[in-house]
């Protein structure tokens, strides 16, 4: 990092779209020199925020300032900011050295020049062509095509195509670049070799990145600083480290690499149950308190099963990694997601968790938010012993369901079978009957009035906790079934779908 100077900063900004608010209340500062993405699942307000910094959407509400000036309703050509899209706009008819100088042959400088009665004035000018191909050559050197300056735009590799619009930015010299999923287009193999040139060019130019992306991995490889958003709203800001190891809630915690994310309530002194045990964590709630508990697969501690062991179960599935081995453990109703570099071949294992490996966070007050759901033949989603339609086709947007139920977008075709899915419901979309109408039956285990609806929570015969606003009063222990329409289900998908292409 160049410099501990801001250089942008965000404060309470706001876009809406009538009464739907895209991004709310977003602040946040950067620091001249850094690499700051931008990361959230796809209708999140990333971005919208960033075409916000760069003038092509205007705020609602709130300030934009960059090096302290202002330039909130500032028009893109007058920042000094280029943004690299994802879908390149290279210009087809043009070859490569000509895409990267369109720009400087259009632009004037300002150059100092003396008029016939000897006075010293500042004229506009273009660029002389001797400065265009210097300039175009540096670029091209910066992003490794310098011997590529010839060549037909349509004619070169997905990644190199990048790269030419990487070169047009820069060659203008922005004080910010903004890139927009620039790898999205990319297959999976090259989307990692870009993501390691992206750091290194980032090093070399020394100006700073703001970054947009949904991938996980993207943001933990190359940010120095990452911005994980949700709903249009900031979740949580800090280093790949920090976010990674000390999430502020289930959301990131989900979002941001594996994670083992359970029910549990507080029944002492930093001490928490889950998986019908209690353990000691370091995090302190008040006691009867119901958590959201987080517990990262490498910090489950695998054994052989003994006498001594207090809690154990079946493995469900075993994959070799590589470096390690991924072990799925069915503990009653719920699944174990754990990482060893020991080959067990029992077909039962026990689980230990250390206090440093459980993160115990507040249960989040709007949505219910549910991992590790899996996807049917038939595309709906087991939860809670019911199973859900979705809408399979919000994992990729404009793609489309086929006649044998495939998932399609262009000539490529996805059998999401099995895939495991983050669900969010929110608590003001569920239904709730007195009878078996709805798809996942329960037990209401607390109806609080607050007013002028009752807050109400349900648990599953899995175990599972749901969170329900509702005008109709029930009372505890009433056996009751909840209705969740399709279009009320947001989904995720836990890594990258070109897995599951075929």
């Amino acid at each position: 990092m160049a410099s501990e100077e801001v250089i942008i900063s965000l404060s309470n900004v706001v876009k809406s779209f009538g009464d739907f608010h895209a991004v709310d209340n977003f602040s946040l500062d950067i620091k001249k020199g850094q690499f700051v993405t931008i990361l959230g699942p796809s209708g999140c307000g990333k971005t919208t925020t960033l075409r916000m910094i760069g003038g092509f959407e205007l705020p609602t509400g709130g300030t934009i300032l960059l090096n302290g000036k202002d330039i909130t309703k500032l028009p893109p050509y007058k920042r000094p900011i280029n943004t690299v899209f994802q879908r390149y706009a290279l210009f087809p008819h043009l070859d490569v050295y000509d895409n990267v100088a369109f720009g400087l042959k259009f632009k004037k400088v300002p150059v100092k020049c003396t008029n016939r009665k000897g006075e010293e004035v500042i004229k506009m000018k273009h660029f002389k062509a001797s400065q265009i191909d210097e300039m175009v050559t540096k670029a091209l050197q910066v992003v490794d095509l310098d011997e590529l300056e010839d060549r037909d735009v349509t004619t070169l590799s997905g990644g190199q195509q990048q790269r030419v619009a990487i070169a047009r930015c820069i060659i203008n010299k922005p004080e910010i670049l903004l890139l927009d999923e620039p790898l999205g287009a990319l297959d999976l193999k090259m989307r990692k070799d870009m993501q390691i040139e992206l750091k290194e060019m980032h090093k070399k130019l020394g100006i700073t990145f703001i970054y947009v992306t949904h991938d996980q991995e993207e943001a933990l490889t190359m940010s120095d600083v990452i911005v994980v958003m949700n709903h249009g709203v900031v979740q949580q800001v800090g280093t790949p480290e920090q976010i990674y190891n000390e999430p502020t809630n289930a959301f990131v915690a989900d979002f941001i690499g594996e994670s083992n994310l359970f029910n549990g309530i507080m029944v002492g002194d930093k001490k928490v149950k889950f998986l019908g045990q209690e353990w000691l964590c370091e995090d302190d709630f008040p006691l009867d308190e119901r958590v959201d508990v987080v517990v990262r697969p490498e910090d489950v501690i695998l054994s052989e099963v003994n006498e001594k062991s207090k809690i154990f179960g079946q493995v469900t599935s075993k994959v070799f990694k590589g470096v390690h081995y991924e072990y799925l453990i069915q503990i009653g109703k719920n699944e174990v997601l754990a990482k060893s570099t020991k080959n067990y071949d029992d077909k039962e294992l026990a689980i230990a968790l250390i206090p440093d490996g459980i993160h115990i966070m507040k249960k989040p007050d709007l949505n219910n938010i549910f991992t590790g759901c899996e996807v049917q033949k038939d595309n709906t989603v087991e939860l809670a012993g019911g199973y859900l339609e979705t809408d399979l086709t919000k994992l990729l947007p404009g793609s489309k369901i086929d006649d044998d139920g495939y998932l399609v977008k262009g000539e490529k075709k996805y059998d999401l079978t099995g895939a495991k899915l983050t669900i969010e419901i929110d608590k003001t979309k569920i239904d709730i009957y007195d009878n078996e109408e709805g798809q996942i039956k329960g037990t209401v285990v607390s109806s609080i009035y607050k007013g002028d609806h009752y807050a109400i929570i349900v648990r599953s015969e899995d175990d599972e906790e749901f969170i329900i606003d509702t005008n109709y009063e029930f009372n505890g222990g009433e056996i009751v079934s909840l209705l969740i329409k399709k279009e009320d289900v947001s989904i995720r998908l836990k890594g990258d779908i070109d897995e599951y292409e075929i």
